[in-house]
């Protein structure tokens, strides 16, 4: 009997090589070659390329941009706001979603009751479990109050079998949980390989667009945090969100990372409760510490989550360091908090070479953009003069190497969102300080500084 040719597949991106090597030649990671069996040339897995690269749409005439009627697209609200907001206003038909989070971080908790409200609003629903079995399933919907619930449950990890069940059904919303444990009969490897994730996702995808089912994928993800199987994934797919937040924290952010139908970057804030994850209308009040008295080192600030502006406080605290001193980061960039330190010192004179300096977002929320700036210096100064800050005090403004305070997006919803929270002192970018002749914003008095030094002068002419 011949032996089974075999050949080595990376985890990451799919790449093969003859042998076993400690780094993938395609994308240069290390120890992810997987050994496998090769497909035969004249076995049924030959055709998948055939099938994988296939049209998702039906063919269609050559067609002029301009003349292509533009239509707004349809969506189906689950009836969870942040869920909605998130995902750009509901549910569109054929849409293909992929969600991603560490396991046990609630995205089959958020999904049964997503699927159950859209059912309950007269939506036929399908949930497919590949990690759990039927009575499972129905002992979380009891543990979450969904009682008589009329969702449909399907127990497989058969590809052939699902999409048969699909097609006859024809719901209006599916969820496989989850796609890495999705296996098809015409390929030999295992079921969570890159060949079997990259297949079983595009003909998922193609059944969606034809059908006009909305499908959503539950993805695990790496120890890294990344989504497992190969990056092809997030490209096929319509929406990519990911979970975050501390499993031992009551908070969760489902974050959008690629949405076709809606905005990038828009967050949905929940709290896990007894009874399910509930969504949270003011989530500024979960990133502000509550402090009866203000305290050094502690500044507001506001930042922008998609569309949403919201409240989050940075705190900083400068201790004496020794021969090297350390720079620590939560929720922010470590490299460009190296940089802030280097331009504190160079334009304003606020030395920390011998310091300890540690910055923390509240809240276990992350902040991407360089609008925090202007706050994390800020508190380094009041950390390391150990004085506070006015109550009611808040700050944004991107901070460059020059020392100069560049403007922030959307800097009037920003003011106007702290207002409404009862703030009244706020230092920002001078291009960000309501025009002359324009509206003043209500109850909020606001320093314009075009540079770092203005700036620490006007909090020094605040205590």
């Amino acid at each position: 009997m011949a032996k089974e040719k075999t050949n080595y597949v990376c985890s990451e991106c799919g790449g093969t090589s003859a042998k076993w090597l400690g780094k993938c030649p395609s994308c240069g990671a290390w120890n992810t070659l997987i050994e496998q069996v090769a497909a035969s040339a004249a076995g049924p897995a030959n055709n998948r390329f055939g099938t994988q690269f296939a049209a998702l749409g039906g063919t269609a005439e050559l067609a002029v941009l301009s003349e292509i009627e533009a239509s707004d697209v349809d969506r189906t609200p689950t009836g969870i706001d942040e869920l909605d907001r998130v995902w750009g206003g509901g549910v569109v038909p054929g849409g293909v979603t992929l969600i991603g989070g560490d396991p046990g971080i609630g995205k089959s908790t958020l999904l049964l009751q997503a699927v159950d409200a859209l059912q309950r609003a007269g939506h036929n629903a399908l949930y497919v479990t590949g990690e759990e079995s039927g009575a499972q399933v129905a002992l979380r919907s009891r543990r979450l109050g969904l009682e008589r619930s009329q969702v449909q449950v399907l127990p497989e990890i058969q590809l052939e079998k699902i999409i048969a069940t699909l097609d006859a059904h024809r719901p209006a919303i599916a969820v496989i949980d989850s796609i890495q444990t999705v296996y098809s009969d015409q390929l030999t490897s295992a079921p969570g390989s890159v060949a079997q994730v990259r297949e079983c996702a595009a003909h998922l995808t193609r059944f969606a667009k034809a059908s006009g089912t909305a499908i959503v994928l539950v993805g695990h993800v790496t120890k890294e945090g990344a989504l497992a199987g190969p990056r092809v994934l997030e490209h096929m797919v319509d929406t990519v969100l990911y979970f975050e937040g501390d499993t031992h924290s009551t908070f969760r952010l489902v974050r959008a990372i690629k949405n076709r139908f809606g905005a990038v970057n828009e967050i949905g804030v929940f709290a896990m409760t007894e009874r399910g994850l509930k969504g949270v209308s003011n989530p500024s009040a979960i990133f502000l510490s509550q402090h009866t008295e203000p305290v050094p080192g502690s500044v507001v600030m506001v930042t922008l989550e998609g569309t949403r502006p919201m409240l989050v406080e940075i705190q900083a605290l400068v201790d004496n360091g020794g021969p090297s001193p350390r720079r620590l980061s939560v929720g922010l960039d470590r490299d460009r908090l190296a940089m802030l330190l280097a331009v504190l010192h160079r334009h304003a004179g606020v030395a920390c070479m011998d310091q300890d300096v540690f910055v923390n977002a509240v809240g276990g929320v992350r902040i991407t953009e360089p609008a925090a700036d202007l706050a994390v210096m800020l508190a380094i100064t009041s950390s390391l003069r150990g004085k506070p800050l006015p109550k009611g005090f808040i700050a944004f403004g991107e901070v460059g190497l020059a020392g100069e305070v560049r403007p922030a997006p959307r800097g009037q919803e920003r003011l106007k969102e702290a207002a409404k929270l009862g703030f009244s002192v706020a230092v920002v970018p001078k291009a960000n300080a309501p025009k002359k002749g324009s509206k003043e914003i209500e109850g909020l008095t606001i320093h314009a500084v075009e540079r770092v030094e203005e700036a620490m002068d006007v909090v020094r002419r605040l205590d």
